[in-house]
């Protein structure tokens, strides 16, 4: 499936001309227009770079493995990530024929009608968020009947003692297993399922997602804080470190981005506290700077003084709940990070400014925060941070036929992987950061966990 002509196309259209910026980094300055253009351009035909080694080698798989030039599928049987997580990308970025063709492909060939255990979260946010973001711009009814075939699937998960998701279920049998889950997993769901429910009338996947989310915070420390693990079947607490890293992360955007999408009071209820928590346990000022480390959930005594890759999401929901100022501290802290090695790590000791686990597998957490704090403040300074975190990661990941995971940012050696996510999140961000204004309108949509906007369309 070589799609060459339709990249050469792009390329001869945006033209091949040098990106820089004028300015240096720390001069606040009018970033010009065609600055914008040009780099809006450069991430288009990058797109297009590593969509068509994906056409090439990977087509009807789920991800392609850019070194091997080969594929990779989650399970037995493919579920077309890569395809389904784009899509709506593919159509922000202006490639509608492109898109109805991939839109085609998807409708003819995904079913969910498979004998396998698949992860829940996962298949919840790339798989449903994009088949409902991507049903929205396009109004492809096809699309709306695979949400809710699949939403009708996954909901056997939330059938525990508490309510709180298994991690797993099989998408034929209905099976689930995996009673060990995380904020994460428990509590980011109700974005997918409640916008199922509200598309499709059917309030069962809202409530069942909403009682999951309620029941997480139900089990938050006296301090209120919630930990890493979670037996859904018992309630109980496996492990109690705290933080706003992985496995409990987007457990706190969804509280927030429930609040702003459905208008859901006890979603606005349980952020506003669960913020309070956070800003007084988990913040932490070394040297006059503002990073959030971890702590026990409860006794709130520091435990670790590590941020990394996936906490950079946290400055864009600082911006979005209003609070700007730690948003741009925060933002700056991870920017510091950023540039210790050229790309970020996954984890990085804030406090002997190290990394401890070096890898980057194309995140784009830390673009995210960027975009949004431009849309907030249109400070020129973060046009320029995101060009200069864009040519990084061109100059570090890209590859012959795509873009690669780095083993380690501190030598930049490659890995064999390349995740849906480079589609669905760090490509569209960086576009968005550059794109003209009118290619999405910020203020009327909510992202999903893995960048799918959606939009309000009911009352």
């Amino acid at each position: 499936m070589n799609n060459s002509r339709f990249v050469l196309h792009y390329v001869f259209v945006f033209g091949m001309a040098a990106l820089a910026f004028a300015a240096p980094l720390h001069v606040p300055g009018q970033a010009k227009k065609a600055d914008r253009e040009q780099t809006a351009g450069h991430v288009q035909r990058e797109f297009l770079h590593a969509w068509d080694g994906y056409k090439k080698y990977a087509w009807g798989h789920d991800d392609l493995k850019p070194l091997s030039k080969s594929y990779k599928d989650w399970y037995a049987e493919p579920l077309l990530m890569t395809p389904v997580d784009s899509l709506d990308t593919i159509y922000l970025m202006g490639f509608k024929d492109e898109g109805d063709k991939t839109r085609k492909y998807i409708t003819d060939n995904l079913s969910f009608d498979k004998d396998m255990y698949v992860q829940n979260f996962e298949i919840t946010i790339r798989l449903l968020g994009g088949l409902l973001s991507a049903y929205q711009i396009t109004g492809d009814k096809k699309l709306l009947i695979l949400a809710e075939e699949l939403g009708t699937r996954l909901l056997p998960v939330f059938d525990s003692p508490t309510g709180m998701p298994y991690k797993s279920v099989n998408l034929k049998t209905g099976k689930v297993k995996g009673e060990v889950s995380n904020p994460a997993e428990t509590g980011t769901l109700l974005i997918e399922f409640g916008t199922l429910s509200k598309l499709t009338n059917k309030p069962i996947f809202y409530d069942k997602a909403k009682r999951a989310l309620v029941e997480t915070y139900n089990r938050r420390s006296q301090i209120g804080l919630v930990g890493t693990n979670i037996n859904v079947e018992t309630g109980k607490w496996t492990n109690t470190d705290s933080h706003i890293s992985a496995e409990i992360d987007s457990y706190y955007e969804y509280l927030l981005k429930c609040a702003i999408l459905f208008d859901d009071k006890d979603c606005k209820k349980m952020w506003e506290e669960g913020i309070v928590a956070i800003n007084k346990y988990l913040a932490d000022e070394p040297r006059g700077e503002l990073w959030y480390g971890h702590a026990d959930m409860n006794t709130g005594k520091r435990t670790e003084t590590t941020y990394g890759g996936l906490d950079a999401f946290f400055p864009a929901v600082l911006a979005l709940s209003g609070d700007l100022n730690r948003a741009k501290r925060l933002q700056d802290s991870s920017f510091k990070m950023w540039n210790a090695n050229g790309i970020e790590p996954e984890v990085f000791n804030y406090q002997t400014m190290k990394v401890e686990h070096a890898g980057y597998p194309l995140r784009p957490e830390i673009i995210e925060s960027t975009y949004y704090l431009y849309q907030y403040t249109k400070d020129p300074k973060y046009l320029a941070m995101g060009k200069s975190m864009w040519d990084d990661f061109v100059k570090h990941c890209k590859t012959e036929e795509g873009y690669a995971a780095l083993k380690s940012v501190v030598t930049k050696e490659k890995s064999d992987s390349m995740q849906s996510f480079l589609f669905a999140e760090t490509f569209k961000y960086f576009y968005l950061l550059f794109a003209p204004e009118k290619t999405l309108d910020f203020k009327k949509i909510v992202f999903n966990t893995e960048a799918h906007p959606i939009r309000k369309t009911w009352k």
